[in-house]
């Protein structure tokens, strides 16, 4: 069953409609031939259809920032895991860190893309209450992102690309994990990753939220799908802590510049990946394949630079963004 976001109510009560007449006209059929009102019925469900697409079109096109982090964060967008069993083959899941225990937030493995053989990366939310809470709602904690650098330092030594699924609201902030390096572990991660001399590429699929999303997207080619949002801290906490208000997230969302959009005119990620009407989570089939589109394109371009000439460029350009 489709779910709507706040601002999509006109729509849902036209695709209410339609349904319901579908299931009349569908339960006249089943009884009679087709009838004079069931023409009627059929003409009806055409003509609020295209009123439907019309006014999706309308509010998808003038989407504001906030209303864009409400559809990043849908609980039906394609998750990490989707993308890999759609656009992969042969995946074999890596696990744990050899240090503590295997963090189900991150996953990861080998893999077959297009037949060229790659390691794969995901930060894993969830579908429903019972995996959501396996996967920690995606934030990983410290041993997620070890065994992340362990994928990164295989990817190297077999002379592998790395591809990195992002969604993510944060690494996980809980004690446990600040006292098993939470800081540390996610800088070594951008550090390994910084260092790879192999062709890298981190998509953004929904939320890319602070330090736990850039340890896994300190890549050569960062894309990020049209409605998906990448930032420093949520706008809830920004609000939070600014002025003090969580219910000011709208505005904090603004300030942020967190869309595709934004990032792409700053200079900040190099691609977006154009989505379905409505968002990924309408068209999952589709969205997924034009993610997969952009990843074998990335990669055959990626594969013609020098290899310390990617590496060069890779670090100068996220050196940059530190300087003013």
């Amino acid at each position: 069953m489709r779910q709507f976001l706040d601002f999509e109510k006109s729509i849902a009560e036209l695709e209410t409609k339609i349904d319901e007449l579908r299931r009349v006209g569908q339960s006249d059929a089943a009884l009679a031939s087709p009838s004079n009102g069931e023409l009627g019925i059929d003409e009806e469900i055409s003509r609020l259809s295209d009123k439907a697409a019309k006014r999706l079109r309308a509010v998808y096109s003038k989407l504001t920032p906030h209303q864009k982090v409400q559809v990043a964060r849908h609980a039906q967008r394609p998750h990490a895991l989707d993308y890999i069993k759609a656009l992969m083959t042969d995946f074999v899941p890596l696990a744990g860190d050899r240090a503590f225990g295997d963090d189900q937030a991150l996953i990861g493995g080998l893999a077959r893309f297009k037949g060229r053989s790659v390691v794969v990366l995901g930060t894993e939310r969830g579908a429903d209450t019972e995996s959501r809470l396996k996967h920690n709602f995606g934030m990983a904690r410290p041993e997620g992102y070890r065994k992340a650098q362990r994928l990164m330092k295989l990817a190297a030594r077999f002379n592998l690309p790395l591809i990195s699924f992002v969604d993510t609201a944060g690494a996980w902030p809980g004690i446990d994990a600040e006292a098993r390096g939470q800081a540390q572990a996610i800088a070594s991660s951008i550090d390994v990753e910084l260092g790879l001399d192999v062709p890298t590429i981190a998509v953004v699929i929904g939320e890319g939220g602070s330090g736990g999303a850039i340890a896994l997207a300190a890549a050569d080619r960062v894309l990020m799908l049209e409605h998906a949002i990448y930032s420093v801290i949520s706008p809830e906490a920004a609000a939070s802590i600014l002025w003090r208000d969580p219910k000011l997230a709208p505005s904090a969302a603004e300030a942020l510049k967190l869309t595709a959009q934004d990032l792409k005119k700053l200079g900040l990620i190099d691609r977006i990946i154009p989505e379905p009407l409505g968002g990924a989570q309408r068209d999952r089939q589709n969205a997924m394949e034009r993610v997969g589109q952009a990843l074998e394109e990335e990669l055959h371009t990626l594969a013609d630079q020098p290899r310390d000439e990617r590496i060069g460029r890779r670090r100068e350009r996220f050196l940059g963004m530190t300087r003013p």
